[in-house]
């Protein structure tokens, strides 16, 4: 047996809805499926999601408020009012923000833009800036991707008579601000048909409405905030993006360009991946760092000189990002080890002093990635006793309704329920801490605590083609609600299997069923090889590419999780006795289970500071990996061991004996016959003319020695000096009265059965004591 990483959650379709897709549009029955995964169930839908040609923009004048913000626009530039485009940091926001400064500037506006700073100002629209914008002769300010909670800015921007517009996509609060026009398409009563724009997707609405048509040649900045910001790529983003990434494709803007060439990605065919994490990480390590403003000047500026410096600035924020992020979350880990370990604490919240506020949110996704929990991570300001945070949840935990229960020490919170941020008194830490850990008891079971990979269909290795696998590229941007594709393979056949890559830290490998065959490979999964024999059968799950080599084509599977759902026989009985201790520290050390029949094995292998247990101490082998390092001395023994409580998942034989017996001469009764018969004759015998007999019988002399311990034993015979002598009379008995010779039988049927075995015979013998046909492990969920 081999655990999966994760839960796999496998879809299922109704085979009829399959057929009817097949049928109709001329796909694979994997793309059908997968568009019914989607919610694709007619062959209009399907259209609408396959054919670009199908797709259109939405009316933008459907957004409430859309005609008063176009009208007020327009006026605004007729006049040559001043307009401040008030933004936000991450790569939503500063691809908003410049998307409209372009927008307004080309229809003649005079316009300006501002991007508060994480660290003195926070989130969203704040008064200070709005007085000043006053001050300074500002007519009009306009929110992007920010707004929809700023009732107090609002409310002050009226009472100074500055017009204030808000475009915003996130969730709307109970109580709206008073602005002149909120457009946002989640805003209570807006008839919008889709909800999911992002920020810039909500700019690009209002370029739209000013223009009267849909500003393609500005897609490469609106697909920037449409991928990074994590929003449904259905619908209307389907089409953004996929026009937006040909836009991206052929920009001839100078800091795009310089970008592309810093992320690895000029000549690319370029995908939402890329920009997801590539592109979109850069703009954002900017805000995280320090000011956004040079993440907006890079996607406005003309100059390609000026582009290449602020695209090295950006890289550089970037990199210093992820070491500030690797600095913290080494802090985090050892704070979870060393003070709140995972395995007794549902839900980790961890705070350090100083941590840079800006990235806690990628730390807090990286413990969740390790261990799998409910995550706060707090950076604390000592001076003013407050700590800001940023959570992560898992599947079963709903963050936002769980901190809701803490409103009385959550002064100020936010979120949904994968996600939240959070700023409280330092001294209600401990306190919070101590709720949601009482919180995750009542509501999350242990296996909540795996995480769960759902699986959009089940393959057979002869569907896997080249030709179906340009089919399902067809479904792509690849995205939220729209995520690639994971397939699974059943029950194949590992053909080949090794370990590749300088550190030897990948695994290759070569399914096989029914004579297809399919390539896979997993990066860092190279450990997975010591885990899995080449006779098991594995379930795969992991997503499908072309791999194009040499002039060569083939389809391939790209690993990310492999199981073996019965149990397995890994033999080591050939090990070398070297390097046996070294492999077995390599097994899990909660799992195995170190099994010996004699004490003096211990000492033969130097297993003294390894947790070596005799067999007859053994209570349960229950899903254990059973290490049997030993031969037994009788068969029962063993077949003891295995028919106590449980069935273990994993047996590795090694087998560990002195001496052989198997191959040394085992005689047969004529042959003890024979020489009775010949001592009877002589009545004694020299026992130093054992080796002449050996010789002319062409017996060995350990034959000799061992048929003479055998009739001393039956008392036919006994040894007087250097002499054997015959007993006259002695009691009838068969020779398997003789101890010697039960032991010699008992010891060859041994070594037979279980040292010199074939490994298919082995695993039969072990299949038919423990019945291991009933038992199949499923992880699937």
């Amino acid at each position: 047996m081999l655990k999966s990483k994760a839960r796999w959650k496998v879809e299922t379709q109704p085979e009829e809805r399959v057929e009817q897709l097949v049928g109709k549009l001329q796909v694979a029955p994997l793309v059908a499926k997968l568009l019914l995964n989607r919610g694709i169930e007619t062959v209009e839908a399907a259209k609408r999601f396959l054919y670009k040609e199908e797709m259109n923009y939405h009316d933008p004048f459907l957004l409430d408020d859309m005609d008063r913000l176009v009208v007020r626009v327009k006026e605004a530039i007729e006049k040559q009012e001043r307009i401040l485009i008030f933004g936000d940091y991450d790569a939503d926001g500063v691809s908003s923000t410049a998307l409209m400064y372009i927008a307004l500037t080309s229809l003649g506006a005079y316009v300006d833009y501002y991007i508060p700073n994480r660290f003195t100002e926070g989130y969203g629209p704040n008064e200070p800036v709005i007085r000043q914008a006053k001050e300074d002769g500002v007519d009009l300010v306009i929110t992007v991707d920010t707004g929809i909670a700023a009732v107090d800015v609002a409310r002050v921007a009226k009472e100074i008579e500055l017009d204030f517009i808000i475009t915003d996509h996130h969730e709307a609060p109970p109580q709206l601000p008073d602005a002149l026009a909120i457009v946002n398409p989640k805003k209570p009563g807006c008839e919008y048909p889709f909800k999911g724009l992002a920020g810039v997707g909500v700019v690009l609405k209002v370029v739209q409405a000013l223009l009267g048509r849909v500003p393609t040649e500005w897609l490469d900045i609106a697909v920037i905030g449409t991928v990074a910001d994590l929003v449904p790529l259905i619908d209307e983003n389907r089409l953004l993006v996929m026009e937006g990434l040909q836009t991206l494709q052929e920009t001839s803007r100078p800091g795009l360009i310089a970008l592309k060439k810093k992320c690895g990605l000029d000549g690319q065919v370029l995908q939402s991946d890329h920009v997801g994490f590539g592109i979109g990480p850069r703009i954002n390590a900017a805000g995280r760092l320090d000011s956004a403003d040079p993440a907006v000047e890079l996607l406005l500026t003309n100059d390609s000189e000026e582009a290449e410096q602020l695209a090295l600035e950006i890289d550089r924020l970037n990199k210093e990002r992820k070491s500030i992020v690797a600095t913290i979350a080494d802090a985090a880990i050892a704070k979870v080890e060393s003070e709140f370990p995972a395995n007794e604490n549902e839900v980790l919240v961890i705070a350090g002093e100083g941590w840079n506020p800006g990235v806690i949110g990628i730390v807090a996704s990286r413990l969740v990635e390790r261990y799998y929990r409910p995550t706060i991570v707090l950076s604390i300001d000592a001076e003013k006793g407050l700590a800001k945070g940023s959570a992560r949840s898992i599947e079963g935990f709903d963050m936002f309704a769980e901190l809701s229960k803490s409103r009385d020490i959550l002064p100020h919170f936010g979120g949904h329920p994968m996600a939240a941020g959070l700023t409280m008194n330092v001294v209600d830490v401990d306190e919070l801490r101590a709720r949601l850990l009482q919180q995750a008891k009542e509501s999350l079971t242990e296996e909540d605590f795996k995480p769960v990979t759902k699986v959009d269909l089940i393959a057979t290795v002869e569907e896997v083609s080249v030709s179906v696998i340009q089919q399902m590229e067809r479904l792509a941007p690849f995205g939220v609600n729209n995520p690639t594709p994971k397939v699974m393979l059943e029950n194949v056949s590992l053909s080949q299997m090794r370990k590749i890559g300088s550190d030897s830290n990948h695994l290759k490998v070569l399914f096989s069923q029914a004579g297809a065959k399919l390539d896979g490979i997993g990066f860092h999964l190279g450990y997975l090889f010591e885990q899995m024999t080449h006779q098991a059968k594995v379930a795969a799950v992991g997503t499908l590419s072309i791999n194009e080599w040499n002039g060569h084509v083939k389809p391939q599977l790209m690993l990310e999780d492999l199981a073996v759902h019965t149990w397995q026989l890994f033999d080591w009985r050939s090990a070398q006795q070297a390097k046996l201790k070294e492999r077995l520290r390599e097994i899990d050390e909660e799992e195995r289970l170190l099994v010996v029949f004699q004490n003096e094995t211990v000492d033969d292998l130097a297993l003294h500071d390894l947790d070596v247990t005799l067999a007859h101490n053994v209570r349960t082998t229950d899903e254990r990996y059973l290490v049997l390092l030993d031969a037994p001395k009788h068969l029962q023994q063993l077949k003891e061991l295995l028919n106590r409580k449980g069935k273990p998942s994993r047996i590795y034989v090694v087998f560990h004996q002195k001496e052989d017996h198997f191959f040394s001469t085992q005689p047969n009764r004529e042959q003890f016959k024979w020489f009775y018969a010949f001592l009877i004759k002589r009545a004694t015998f020299p026992l130093n003319r054992s080796h002449d007999l050996a010789k002319h019988k062409g017996w060995s002399k350990g034959t000799v020695e061992f048929m003479i311990k055998v009739f001393c034993e039956l008392g036919f015979a006994t040894i007087e000096g250097e002499s054997l002598t015959v007993v006259s009379n002695p009691e009838k008995k068969h020779l398997e009265d003789s101890a010697s010779f039960r032991h010699r039988l008992e010891r060859t049927k041994i070594e037979n059965e279980l040292i010199y075995s074939s490994y298919d015979q082995l695993k039969l013998w072990f299949e038919q004591e423990l019945e291991y046909d009933q038992m199949k492990l499923k992880e699937t969920v």
